[in-house]
């Protein structure tokens, strides 16, 4: 008895192209003829393996999550680095991701984010796209407002500040880093930065 006809596509393939047709213009920039044409499948396969194209978003964005947003945590927990370093560190990771040449420049979440006023997004994304800049937030307060560095620098009390300044200072480099801008000249950016909160 036959199996059922395969799929002609590597749908994690697939999924990681439209990540980054999103990530490259934007929900409202990418058509459907964008992300077909990307992930070299047609609009009936589309809808068959991911949906219509707000479900299809939700996914890319979960991806770039994990590939893009998460593992630069990790850095935020490096064993014997001081806090500065740490902090510095996990910036620095992140404007790498921003300024790399091989993939769309700056941030996924940022110019999506950007998108939400305008009302051009549905609100399931709208809502997930909020969630997921809450990721990275969550994680810098607790560092800020828990680790023994941190509150001996009584930075803790002014976590939310401190983070606000960090994430602001991200989304900043973000789209510097779309425009073109070194990484080299971000890295003074983050180092300004991080004074200005009083590490050093």
């Amino acid at each position: 008895m036959a199996s059922g006809r395969k799929k002609a596509f590597d749908e994690k393939e697939a999924l990681r192209a439209a990540m980054e047709v999103f990530w490259l213009k934007g929900y409202v920039g990418a058509s459907l003829t964008d992300l077909t044409l990307s992930m070299g499948i047609n609009k009936p396969s589309l809808y068959s393996a991911f949906g219509n194209k707000e479900a299809l978003f939700i996914k890319a964005t979960k991806l770039y999550i994990e590939s893009a947003v998460k593992v630069h945590l990790k850095v935020l927990n490096e064993p014997n680095t001081p806090l500065a370093q740490r902090l510095k560190n996990y910036m620095m990771s992140i404007i790498a991701t921003q300024c790399e040449s091989e993939q769309p420049k700056g941030c996924f979440l940022v110019l999506c984010q950007s998108e939400t006023l305008g009302g051009d997004i549905p609100e399931a994304a709208a809502r997930f796209l909020q969630e997921a800049g809450n990721i990275p937030k969550q994680r810098l307060t607790a560092i800020f407002k828990e680790d023994p560095e941190a509150i001996t620098l009584k930075l803790n009390q002014n976590a939310d500040g401190n983070v606000l300044s960090l994430y602001t200072t991200l989304t900043g480099t973000a789209s510097m880093a779309r425009s073109g801008v070194a990484i080299t000249d971000l890295e003074y950016v983050v180092d300004t930065t991080l004074r200005g909160i009083g590490i050093e």
